[in-house]
């Protein structure tokens, strides 16, 4: 059974305890894994199973917001990319006091504000998001708010696992920086050669993207 987490450890052991929640839900994986990108890598994250349990999720999320406040920032709403970051952008929004809205794709795939949430010129907003990869959909998002007006403080997630390389333009903090080795089905290391590529999530593959 892995140890609780609360705001009043170091961050290093933040970090140990909820990798150790992340694996015992199954939420982070070791193995070979084909990506919905069609790249590989040596682990998996699905934090849908780790947010499932509020009682795992308000924790975790209320060390996010404690980062945030430790950094003097204070948001006016917190903002979630569909589907990935509704459920955290909710958790995060209620431990900060602020309202939590989310985006999603309209028909031509462009992320939107819909459903009647708005967001007014100069407020202050938070990006949360269970895992931070590429930074994709986070500046999506992020070019969404600073064309309405917004000022975008930071991006807050459960999980890092760009590298460094995102190359964001505003702080992305986390409570858990993953590195994670992705790689060409044709380049897969010596160590995998030969055990099967799992897909343990749900989206269809999509092919590679240049």
């Amino acid at each position: 059974m892995s140890q609780p987490l609360t705001t009043d450890l170091p961050a290093a052991e933040i970090a140990a305890r909820l990798e150790a929640q992340l694996r015992q839900e199954g939420a982070l994986l070791s193995g070979h894994f084909k990506l919905s990108s069609g790249l590989h890598s040596d682990t998996y994250v699905q934090c849908a199973r780790f947010l499932r349990k509020p009682e795992l999720a308000a924790p975790a999320c209320a060390a996010l917001a404690e980062q945030l406040r430790a950094a003097g920032l204070r948001p006016d709403v917190v903002v979630g990319p569909a589907m990935g970051g509704i459920v955290i952008g909710y958790e995060l929004a209620r431990q900060l006091g602020v309202p939590g809205i989310f985006t999603e794709r309209d028909a031509g795939g462009e992320m939107s504000l819909r459903r009647g949430f708005t967001i007014s010129p100069g407020e202050r907003v938070v990006i949360a998001e269970d895992v931070v990869t590429t930074g994709k959909s986070t500046l999506e998002v992020a070019r969404l708010l600073t064309a309405i007006g917004a000022e975008v403080l930071a991006v807050a997630s459960l999980i890092d696992r760009t590298g460094g390389a995102a190359g964001l333009p505003f702080p992305n903090f986390a409570l858990l920086r993953v590195d994670a080795a992705v790689f060409a089905a044709d380049a897969v290391p010596a160590h995998l050669v030969g055990v099967p590529a799992v897909k343990p999530g749900s989206r269809p593959d999509i092919g590679v993207k240049s």
